[in-house]
């Protein structure tokens, strides 16, 4: 993706909106805020780095699925899948939008023992229950839909093909982009760099960017991605959110599989997937995962060799041959509480809306946040699909939501 030309100085002392990031949760925003006809503001859209080339946006698996252990998630990622389907029609119909596909090779989740085979069954029947079309197979029912896998240690497996899968989450957020600045929203190249409050201490008045400017907001969106603690401290609020190091491999095998390979979690914490027609994608985090420094992108090459490939080719033995083409580190943004997003205002700062945390979900839950967050700067409330359960609240109360099917 070429990196866009933005300017680095705002046009207006005052916006109505400032949106604090622009990658694909901040250009969710900007799109759902500025193609609402209710929406006649100005808006002003901040990144600090214009080619994307190390956002957790641009180093994504672009994948979505059902299987979560809470109706909120499943109705987020069901929302997703629709808005994947008719991208084009959301987007106005226009004929220059090209239409999305949603390569649903599906997830399968593996269970080794018995506890995580009572979550994945429980999880299953929320999941068909809101309209998933999850199924619980026994590892004879696995082999005989997917003959490569080896499942002599497994219980059982957890699978769903409706709606789970890839999809091109850079073309959606290249024409949420494109299309918000063609609707008015300003771009430009900057960062925020302090945040001035009230008296009182209850609103964001002004924030001051890098080179100098002071811009004032009716509301402020933090949509800082990893930075989203740094930037929310400008304004003496704490979020338990850190940057993670994840990794991906691509490669191919020197014997492909005769059908793809669905998005599979292992039990050791390995995932892997189908990538095009015959190469293969796999993910791990490290062994240990503390914070990473902002600018820490260096790859781990021992883990692929001494970890990742033996447990790949231990699980699919057709991948005991097969050769690296490409692979890099991403970042997570982790919520170190409950691995959840942080949605909506502050308690006391009210017009200081977070859109943070999502811990490797957030480009598949881009489309159900950013329609939600501009529904609350419009209406105060929101309307499609309340979102309430993800507030900034239960961060001050130490109160997880509880999800247990985190990848």
């Amino acid at each position: 993706m070429s990196a866009p030309l933005y300017p680095e100085g705002p046009k207006l002392p005052h916006y109505d909106v400032v949106i604090v990031g622009g990658a694909i949760i901040g250009s969710s925003i900007a799109w759902f805020l500025s193609s609402n006809p209710d929406f006649d503001g100005s808006l002003l859209v901040i990144e600090r780095d214009p080619s994307y080339e190390f956002a957790s946006t641009s180093r994504t698996n672009s994948c979505v699925r059902q299987q979560f252990s809470t109706e909120i998630n499943i109705r987020i990622s069901q929302f997703t899948a629709e808005y994947v389907k008719n991208f084009k029609d959301y987007m106005g119909g226009d004929s220059e939008v090209p239409d999305l596909a949603l390569d649903a090779f599906g997830y399968m989740y593996l269970a080794d023992n018995e506890a995580f085979a009572a979550h994945l069954r429980t999880n299953q029947k929320l999941q068909a229950s809101l309209g998933a079309g999850t199924k619980i197979y026994s590892p004879d029912e696995i082999v005989a839909a997917y003959p490569f896998y080896h499942v002599d240690d497994l219980i059982l497996g957890s699978h769903n093909l409706k709606d789970e899968g890839y999809f091109e989450g850079s073309t959606m957020f290249e024409w949420w982009r494109r299309s918000a600045r063609k609707k008015g929203a300003e771009y430009i190249h900057n960062e925020a760099v302090d945040i001035q409050l009230n008296k009182a201490g209850d609103r964001a008045e002004t924030i001051t960017l890098a080179t100098g400017e002071r811009v004032s907001c009716g509301t402020l969106i933090n949509a800082a991605g990893p930075r989203a603690a740094e930037f929310a401290s400008l304004a003496g609020i704490t979020l338990p959110i850190e940057p993670r190091k994840r990794f991906t491999w691509i490669f191919s095998a020197e014997r492909p599989l005769d059908q793809p390979l669905p998005l599979t979690i292992d039990p050791s914490g390995i995932h892997m997937r189908q990538y095009g027609k015959s190469d293969y994608m796999a993910g791990s985090p490290p062994h240990t995962d503390p914070a990473a420094p902002f600018d820490d992108f260096e790859e781990d090459h021992h883990l692929w060799e001494e970890h990742v490939w033996p447990l790949i080719a231990a699980r699919v033995p057709q991948f005991e041959a097969i050769r690296v083409t490409s692979s890099w580190a991403g970042h997570y943004a982790y919520n170190r509480l409950d691995h959840n997003a942080v949605l909506g205002a502050h308690t006391k700062v009210n017009n200081f809306i977070f859109a943070n945390g999502f811990s490797g979900h957030g480009l598949q839950q881009s489309p159900a946040v950013g329609r939600g967050i501009a529904e609350l700067v419009l209406y105060g409330t929101y309307r499609a699909l309340d979102l309430s359960d993800f507030s900034y609240q239960r961060i001050e109360e130490s109160r997880p939501l509880l999800e247990t099917a985190i990848i």
